[in-house]
């Protein structure tokens, strides 16, 4: 199942072919005080909604998606962990390193169309990471990496734009990099667990003006997903409607500026596309990580 928030009062949809079904009505007895509190609660309570979701949407053809602004299917997850560092970098990475996370801002989270805004900061460059993220399902705490399939409720596309070389010297600038507003597109759809057969084998691509940027596999993993999970949740409890950034391979990096468009699939996810502006209108080589170092291993 393909869940959906669509539209200026996030209503709650489904995917059904190219069309969105209005499935809003499961949640008319919902008390709720966000878009958020209403996804917690219905993936917190998914096995009481779902039976009701099939229903609805056997009952309606929708509306086409393109009609309809799509949102963040979860637009400010209480807790937006990412992971650093957390790829083998298509083999060129000599050995595992030491598992690692840090905290990105909820409010940092945009949808589908919407547009990534770069902030007058002095950064050396704003990159985009293609990203797996786990949507967390229940209550989390202490789970055993045996266990942590369980603990999930879906998945989704994630980009966590990052902003180079601001911050304290020598400090873990990682609040600073990373949780800027817009910095955090996802979508544009939540798919259940049950639509992904092996989350280890998945295809990541991501490209800027049409140009393919990032192209790599999720069996490039370091630290998995069950260890992932467990790790995390050894440290803070998670509850349904989280969300965990798996990490990146960095070697497809490169810089975002004013106008360019980013597009972002992972497998059949659903293309997440979303623009990127900046009044100071600045400009960098556009290379990625890959083709900076071959370019400076053929000079040097």
């Amino acid at each position: 199942m393909r869940l959906v928030l669509f539209g200026e009062d996030f209503k709650l949809g489904v995917l059904k072919g190219d069309n969105i079904v209005d499935i809003s009505q499961v949640t008319e007895d919902m008390l709720y005080f966000s878009p958020q509190e209403m996804m917690h609660f219905i993936i917190n309570d998914f096995a009481k909604y779902k039976d009701k979701i099939t229903e609805i949407s056997t009952q309606s053809e929708g509306v086409p998606m393109n009609q309809l602004r799509l949102r963040a299917p979860l637009p400010e997850p209480a807790r937006l962990i990412c992971m650093a560092g957390n790829y083998m970098e298509s083999g060129t990475k000599v050995g595992s390193a030491p598992i690692g996370a840090f905290n990105k801002s909820s409010s940092s989270v945009i949808g589908n169309g919407d547009t990534v805004i770069l902030p007058d900061a002095t950064a050396t460059v704003f990159e985009h990471e293609a990203e797996l993220a786990i949507v967390i399902g229940k209550t989390s705490s202490k789970v055993a990496a045996k266990d942590a399939y369980d603990h999930i409720f879906g998945y989704m596309n994630f980009i966590d734009v990052s902003c180079r070389g601001i911050g304290r010297p020598g400090a873990d600038n990682f609040f600073i990099g990373k949780s800027w507003h817009t910095f955090g597109p996802m979508g544009p759809f939540l798919l259940t667990s049950d639509e992904i057969s092996d989350p280890q084998a998945l295809s990541i691509k991501l490209s800027v003006q049409g140009d393919l940027r990032q192209d790599y596999n999720t069996v490039d993993m370091d630290h998995k997903i069950p260890e992932v999970i467990e790790w995390i949740t050894s440290i803070t409890t998670l509850e349904a409607g989280d969300v965990i950034a798996c990490g990146t391979n960095h070697r497809g990096l490169g810089p975002l500026q004013d106008q360019d468009v980013i597009e972002m699939e992972i497998s059949d996810f659903g293309k997440l596309t979303v623009n990127v502006t900046d009044e100071l209108k600045r400009s960098w080589v556009r290379e990625t990580h890959a083709q900076k170092e071959a370019r400076e291993s053929s000079v040097g």
